[in-house]
């Protein structure tokens, strides 16, 4: 199965600098992921527990507060703005506002993308409240991971979860070596000595004090035993209560005569002190006062690094020290402790055999390997939602044959400034730092003269026209026939000659001029450029570039038919074309290049248009060829679905679906209504609304792509959702196809094609 890439994974948790468990756990597979996809980006948006501001490392670019319920709303809205593929949410019950954490849905609502939620805690008997967030957290997660296989058990049966929605992915923990306990032993101070360990944030749930009051026994038997308690009181006890829980762990060690054999280290541990911890121990105890701890972060670290474990069967405990992995004692049982722990402490052998045993079962624990996991999930959370969001399953509604929305010219506008358009925006914000293009100002030359020519001129785009013309005019070269292509904002070329695609589309807007214009100075201005742009077309080697100037030629003939050198020209390369055809042409293959790649429709355009003329068997292989273009570029339900720009169609290869770009919906378009005008055939008119009512929603995300309220059109159809940026290139794909439909309106009552005028 092909998995979509992960550009931009979103991770939402407590982070660190906050100190907990859950803090630690973000950092550590935010971390991991980003190794694991070095290309993508991984912000984080961090739940901030009001006690005061911390300071957050530059991933963290957004926090939520309990104080400031509306941040949740904010934090989906910069995930918004910021086109993230994916939110990996990170979920415990105590980490979110309001009853059983319900303001995590007033993020997870507000979401345009997947999420993917790794559940903390699953509980067997969830109150009320807490079964209600969970049951709609569920329902608005399009993919859960839980690090058990009791948690998955209990997602299915507590909460009706569909077995291929679960991932189990197993806690994560350091690469660590396999050595002697005593290495380490040496460097904490207990040289010789029997260590026990339990590690983490202290509090009364973690039952230590049952450890404690085994203590007497196991001295008893093992003399050199010693107790270590890792870790620093948990915030919001040492908040409430201060270090009272703390206090009443150090008095019973007094009292029961062993203060010498417990040492507390009352800090929260970096990961290499940590580390030196668990690998120093020959016992972990982990004596948890409850059933449903369904993830222990000390327990998977402990386990996996190697240290023999001994625990109270809570869920985690239960499953990963299945099949003798490790001891299992009764909850509140000191005695229990005590004799489990003696008994690893006097058999070598046995104790021996469970690190062994824990530390190989921890090599597929280790973060690069579950990252690699988290990542394969975290794909197949953005295919379930492409999957759910593609009506390419369902029946394709009928076409609408109506009158095709005014070309309005309203983002245009806000594109163009006083040196032509702009190539780029960030949604429909002009972006300044990318400059200008020819090509894009060829385009919009050509689409203010077809206004023009349709009556549907304004005094904007009366203007425009001139600034476009004077761009082109600008960049062309009278001594090689060429043109510039791209310009800094500060109107410095950043090119000495442009491509050959760009010589194609500004020869496309030259002829429009000369064959449309009502204004004789555009029509002058493109006279004086059009034969040198000629003669430097067919110096090219470039098939795009010659159906391009077949187009322009056959515009510039409309005015100046009997041109010699003009139809001379466009003989000549519309049997290059066709020659093209010929030799690469075969079985299945009726395409001129062995790829199949952008503004396809063109090259079936050029050769229609070309043979009308000059060649009747180049305009039955334009036919040939858009047929089986458009046949490669419909959907299993009948929708138009243009060959993506991530792969193209390689010859004896599957098409790329997305990246769809609007250029292709155009040409498509203008292909279909080529070959309706040459053919009356009503196989292309429907054809051709077919293609341009991709625009609208009729494509396979059945997303608009297009906004007929100001013209604009969003820069691609993306997996999961349009592109949020409206750049010149798209709009102006959607304008010249808007004019192009026009003409498949003509069976239409007249009263219905009464042109209106656009506005800017």
């Amino acid at each position: 199965m092909h998995l979509p890439p992960l550009n931009r994974v979103a991770f939402v948790g407590n982070y660190v600098p906050r100190r907990c468990g859950l803090a630690t756990f973000t950092r550590d597979v935010r971390t991991a992921v980003a190794t694991h996809l070095p290309a993508a980006e991984c912000p984080v948006i961090a739940m901030d527990d009001g006690d005061g501001p911390l300071d957050y490392p530059a991933e963290v670019r957004f926090t939520c507060s309990d104080a400031d319920p509306d941040s949740y709303r904010r934090a989906a809205e910069l995930l918004a703005l910021a086109n993230v593929d994916v939110v990996s949410l990170q979920h415990e019950y105590g980490i979110f506002g309001g009853p059983a954490g319900e303001r995590v849905l007033d993020l997870v609502r507000e979401l345009r993308m997947p999420v993917h939620t790794t559940l903390h805690t699953v509980l067997a008997r969830p109150t009320p409240e807490q079964r209600r967030v969970m049951d709609e957290l569920l329902h608005l997660s399009a993919r859960v991971a839980v690090m058990t296989n009791h948690g998955r058990e209990l997602l299915r049966s507590v909460h009706g979860v569909a077995d291929d929605r679960i991932d189990v992915i197993p806690h994560g923990i350091p690469d660590t070596a396999f050595i002697d306990p005593e290495f380490h032993k040496r460097r904490l101070g207990f040289p010789g000595a029997n260590v026990l360990l339990t590690f983490g944030l202290l509090s009364p749930g973690k039952g230590i004090e049952h450890v404690i009051h085994a203590m007497p026994a196991i001295v008893a038997r093992h003399p050199a035993a010693v107790y270590v308690i890792a870790g620093a009181t948990h915030p919001r006890l040492l908040r409430d209560e201060g270090e009272r829980y703390r206090e009443s762990l150090v008095a019973l060690a007094s009292k029961l005569g062993v203060t010498d054999r417990v040492v507390f280290c009352d800090r929260y541990l970096e990961l290499d002190e940590l580390v030196t911890h668990i690998g120093a121990a020959d016992v972990y105890v982990t004596p948890y006062l409850g059933e449903d701890q369904v993830t222990s972060g000390t327990l998977a670290y402990a386990f996996g690094c190697g240290t023999a474990v001994v625990s109270t069967p809570y869920r985690h405990a239960v499953d990963l020290l299945a099949d003798g992995r490790g001891e299992i004692v009764p909850f509140r049982d000191p005695a229990a402790i005590a004799r489990a722990v003696c008994d690893l402490l006097g058999d070598d052998v046995r104790r021996q055999a469970l690190r062994t045993q824990g530390w190989l079962l921890g090599r597929e624990m280790i973060w690069p390997r579950v990252a690699a996991r988290y990542a394969e999930s975290l794909a197949r959370t953005r295919l379930a939602a492409l999957v759910r969001r593609r009506r390419s399953d369902a029946p394709v509604p009928p076409v609408p044959r109506r009158r095709p929305p005014e070309p309005l010219l309203k983002h245009l506008a806000r594109l163009t400034d006083s040196t032509g358009v702009m190539q780029h925006a960030v949604g429909d914000l002009p972006l300044r730092a990318e400059g200008y293009c020819t090509d894009d100002n060829a385009r919009a030359l050509t689409v203010m003269v077809h206004l023009d020519d349709l009556g549907l001129e304004s005094p904007w785009s009366d203007r425009a026209a001139t600034t476009f013309a004077s761009f082109l005019a600008h960049a062309f070269d009278f001594g090689t026939g060429r043109f510039r292509n791209f310009m800094s904002y500060d109107r410095r070329w950043l090119d000495d000659s442009g491509s050959d695609d760009c010589l194609g589309r500004g020869i496309v807007a030259l002829g429009t001029c000369v064959g449309r214009s009502r204004r004789e100075s555009l029509r002058r201005f493109a006279m004086e450029r059009f034969a040198p742009a000629i003669q430097a077309a067919l110096c090219t080697t470039s098939p795009r570039c010659w159906a391009l100037a077949i187009i322009g030629l056959r515009e510039y003939l409309r005015r100046l038919r009997g041109d010699r050198a003009a139809t001379a020209a466009s003989r000549e390369l519309t049997a290059r074309l066709l020659a093209l055809h010929h030799a690469n042409a075969g079985p299945g293959w009726p395409w001129p290049e062995d790829i199949v790649a952008y503004e396809n429709g063109r090259l079936c355009q050029a050769l229609i248009a070309g043979g009308c003329s000059f060649l009747p068997e180049a305009r039955a292989a334009g036919l040939e060829m858009l047929d089986w273009l458009w046949s490669v570029q419909l959907s299993e339900s009948g929708r138009f679905s243009p060959v993506g720009c991530r792969g193209f169609l390689q010859r004896g290869g599957d098409a790329a679906t997305f990246d769809q770009q609007p250029i292709e919906a155009q040409a498509m378009v203008a292909a279909c209504v080529e070959a309706f005008r040459t053919t009356g055939d009503e196989l292309w008119r429907g054809r051709g609304w077919l293609a341009f009512e991709w625009f609208h929603g009729h494509n396979v995300l059945g997303a608009v792509v297009a906004d007929p309220r100001t013209g604009g059109c969003h820069d691609g159809l993306l997996e999961d959702r349009v592109s949020e940026n409206q750049g010149a290139e798209s709009t102006l794909a959607y304008l010249a196809a808007v004019i192009d439909v026009r003409l498949l309106a003509a069976e239409l009552p007249r009263e219905q094609r009464v042109r209106t005028g656009a506005r800017a």
